[in-house]
């Protein structure tokens, strides 16, 4: 196995040492991105930004966008297995809630179905308060929530258990408390969860960081919180949960999926692409701009991420009673 890892290794180096000069190669003049939602969502927006990085460097000729929304992103995901023989210039994107939604069997197939590739970005968990808000901090509310757990409402722009539920519920239940008792008011989408909390019918709002940011911007709400590692360098006001004593670190990866059967060769010229990418001033202007935080994983790595992932939320989703 390791020698195994070596020579994909090896391969990999070489690939990025000739591809520019590979005129022969598919992923070279054409990139097919199969997206499982509608326009302007952040798969969309991640799909065709990579495009984008993509053809004004010159990696790619062509960058081409498909939107198959339906089912969560069930739909595409089940378009790429059924049609895998047709799709070996496809990546579909992909995010969390693939992992998520097939433990809870909204989807009738996972990720271990198609090819992992590589991830790209990561959008952290962050938690929001109206700028009158007693809550001045985690803990405050942690303390709120203590005094009076049904005084607490948790606002999210998703159904109940999707990624704005997991997220909150991972954070109370790293603070110590029993998210059973959470009382998570689902929204049909941010903006109106956004809505609930300015109204009052919520105290705070569970959403990813990105979107909070913006939400801030606008002077109205303040992050008491985020799932991050650490802070970062783009936001150093913005405390983490694990540096108030929470250790709760969550990030929603946004990545690539190849078809079934994609062969070694292929995988490892995704896999080239992507790399490529990585290093383009291009991408990173794009990057710096919609405020997304690099999240480079590729390959075997990138695969060991997501088995873990799997665990961690599945063990999650038993310990609050959403998975039988």
């Amino acid at each position: 196995m390791r020698e195994l890892k070596r020579i994909r290794y090896t391969c990999l180096v070489v690939l990025l040492l000739f591809a520019a000069s590979a005129t022969n190669s598919y992923a070279a003049e054409r990139i097919h991105f199969l997206i499982p939602g509608g326009a302007g969502g952040g798969w969309d927006s991640t799909a065709r930004g990579v495009g984008e990085a993509l053809a004004r460097s010159g990696i790619v000729e062509v960058a081409s966008y498909e939107n198959l929304s339906g089912g969560g992103g069930s739909r595409a995901l089940s378009h790429l297995i059924e049609t895998a023989e047709r799709q070996e210039n496809t990546l579909m994107i992909s995010s969390s809630p693939i992992i998520l939604r097939s433990l809870r069997k909204i989807y009738p197939q996972s990720y271990h179905d198609v090819v992992a590739v590589a991830s790209v970005v990561v959008d952290y968990g962050a938690f929001v308060v109206r700028n009158d808000s007693p809550y001045k901090s985690w803990q405050d509310v942690i303390e709120g929530f203590l005094e009076n757990p049904r005084g607490v409402n948790v606002a999210g722009g998703s159904s109940r258990a999707s990624m704005d539920h997991i997220v909150a519920a991972l954070a109370f239940n790293k603070s110590g408390v029993n998210a059973k008792q959470l009382k998570y008011i689902p929204y049909n989408a941010g903006g109106h969860a956004m809505v609930g909390l300015l109204s009052g019918e919520t105290q705070l709002l569970s959403t990813g960081l990105s979107e909070a940011i913006a939400l801030a911007e606008q002077g109205e709400v303040r992050i008491l919180a985020m799932t991050a590692p650490e802070r970062l360098d783009r936001v150093p006001n913005i405390p983490t949960l694990a540096e108030q004593g929470v250790p709760a670190v969550f990030s929603n990866w946004r990545g690539f999926f190849a078809a079934p059967g994609t062969t070694a060769e292929q995988l490892i010229q995704f896999e080239t692409l992507l790399s490529e990418l990585y290093e383009t001033d291009e991408w990173k202007v794009i990057r710096e701009n919609r405020g997304w935080t690099d999240f480079f994983v590729v390959g075997d790595e990138f695969s060991a991420f997501l088995d873990q992932q799997e665990e961690d939320m599945s063990a999650l989703l038993r310990e609050l009673g959403l998975l039988n």
